[in-house]
């Protein structure tokens, strides 16, 4: 009976890591790599490069994605409205996405924003306006820290960069841990995750809507795959300790920043991150959207990209622009995610 019992608990196992390794390949072949790798020293990062453009307005743009992301994400937000006025990088993290995880150092934002210097480096990309969303603002941060001559500007999407109250979602914890972590990521990280990509984005954007394209655009389930999943668990475990550690060193930063959040935002509490950063970096400007989730860098685009005007010397009223996005999102009624059309965008001086 023991021996019959062990043997199908093995043959579940052997199944379930069976299906795991099959649509991981699955995945990868869905939503194959659309950068390029770059040797930085010893590992390869991920990116696509936009080189600069003849009618490019505006300095160089480095684009860091939040956690369980990749460079997909950014990149479909900002690449075509932006197209032709800026030299544009969008960055895989280490470990996410097509990029290679690399040095110990990079399980933290530090090692992180070091990183993304190094590419820049290798690109020829000499400085930028550094543009963080979600976690990315932790890493952009640290980049506007350790890296102040290389960043003429830092736009803060929906941040976290701040300690918070509790800790994290239980499987971040288990998905960490270096045994039974494995056995997770590997067994049963992609049949419960894929059952979640659906309700797990919706609830991103909540309370506006998500796009109806947006999963088939920016590959959200390449972070199911077991190593990717891994290191997104292993960031995400981390952060409290090193915001913890370093948000008091925040009031260091020169460079020319604005924080653009929403009130309704119940991913990254505004009160807590945004206002924290405004309250640490001198001139900081916060730009508080009423009935905005936690993806400003889709549902008001038009805000972020004339934040990204204001940070290269453009004269631009951010807060008028924002109570237009409230009127809009809110002609769209409960649930809409007001995103303007090309046409329905707005820039004012």
């Amino acid at each position: 009976m023991i021996d019959s019992l062990l043997a199908s608990v093995v043959m579940l196992l052997v199944v379930a890591a069976g299906f795991s390794a099959y649509k991981t390949r699955a995945i990868e072949q869905t939503y194959p790599n659309i950068g390029e790798l770059t040797d930085i020293g010893g590992y390869r990062l991920n990116a696509v490069h936009l080189p600069r453009p003849v009618t490019a307005d505006l300095p160089a743009l480095v684009f860091i994605h939040g956690a369980s992301g990749n460079l997909r994400d950014q990149l479909e937000a900002f690449a075509a409205p932006l197209s032709g006025r800026a030299e544009m990088l969008f960055v895989d993290r280490p470990g996410h996405g097509y990029s290679e995880r690399g040095t110990a150092e990079n399980a933290l934002p530090s090692g992180q924003a070091d990183a993304i210097a190094r590419l820049m480096d290798e690109r020829g990309i000499k400085s930028a306006i550094v543009i963080g969303h979600s976690f990315g603002g932790a890493i952009a941060a640290a980049f506007g820290l350790r890296h102040p001559d290389r960043t003429e500007g830092l736009l803060f999407l929906a941040p976290a960069t701040h300690p918070w109250p509790g800790g994290v979602d239980w499987y971040y914890t288990l998905a960490a841990m270096p045994v039974l972590g494995w056995l997770f990521t590997h067994l049963f990280v992609i049949p419960i995750g894929l059952r979640r990509v659906e309700t797990g984005t919706l609830s991103i954007f909540r309370p506006n809507e998500r796009p109806a394209d947006y999963i088939m655009k920016t590959a959200p389930e390449l972070v199911l795959r077991p190593h990717t999943f891994r290191n997104n668990a292993a960031d995400v475990v981390n952060l409290l300790a090193y915001v913890s550690a370093h948000a008091p060193r925040y009031r260091e930063i020169k460079a020319p920043t604005v924080i653009i959040t929403g009130d309704s935002d119940d991913i990254v509490l505004e009160e807590l991150h945004s206002r924290g950063l405004a309250r640490d970096i001198a001139g900081a400007e916060l730009v508080t959207i009423r009935n905005l989730g936690h993806k400003p860098d889709y549902v008001t685009t038009d805000v972020a990209i004339a934040a990204i005007e204001r940070l290269a010397g453009q004269p631009r009223d951010l807060q008028e622009l924002a109570a237009q996005a409230e009127i809009r999102i809110a002609s769209f009624g409960s649930g809409a995610s007001g995103r303007p059309s090309p046409s329905q965008a707005v820039t004012a001086s």
